[in-house]
């Protein structure tokens, strides 16, 4: 059951930021965004409420400061120049650009805190560069059909 819980996130994700590419083109990147914080608050602040009861949130002052860099400057503001992103360029080009993400932060985190990083991890990494870039040259560059058939 988490499996398909998981797969259902994925679908909805994939979903959800092809959406907002398009609404971001007609509406605007930080419209876009805004309006989906808007729609999702009634929902997100009955799950805050439900949580918070359950466990009181507790934290030092730097916990919340680092907390509220993240959520302002990471979340917010990288999704404004995110779907501004995907609403100036062509969208198939670079929402591929999302899968190279996860393979810097391992990076930077090998180079900046001194993670270890496995032959496994490195290979992983290169073929998700490789499968990014056909799918981006594959979706800008179809094949003509063959005209011989």
């Amino acid at each position: 059951m988490p499996s398909l819980l998981l797969l259902g996130a994925v679908i909805a994700a994939a979903i959800g930021y092809a959406e907002g590419g398009l609404l971001a083109r007609e509406l605007g990147a930080w419209q876009t965004v805004s309006w989906a914080l808007v729609l999702a608050l009634p929902l997100m602040a009955g799950l805050t409420a439900v949580s918070m009861a359950q466990q009181p949130p507790s934290a030092s002052p730097v916990q919340w400061a680092a907390f509220a860099y993240l959520g302002i400057v990471s979340m917010l503001l990288g999704f404004f120049a995110w779907y501004r992103g995907l609403a100036i360029g062509p969208m198939a080009k670079a929402s591929q650009i999302q899968l190279v993400q996860p393979l810097l932060s391992i990076c930077w985190a090998g180079l900046l805190l001194g993670e270890t990083l496995g032959w496994t991890t490195i290979v992983g990494g290169i073929a998700v560069i490789l499968c990014a870039g056909v799918a981006v040259r594959v979706r800008l560059n179809p094949q003509p059909a063959n005209q011989n058939r």
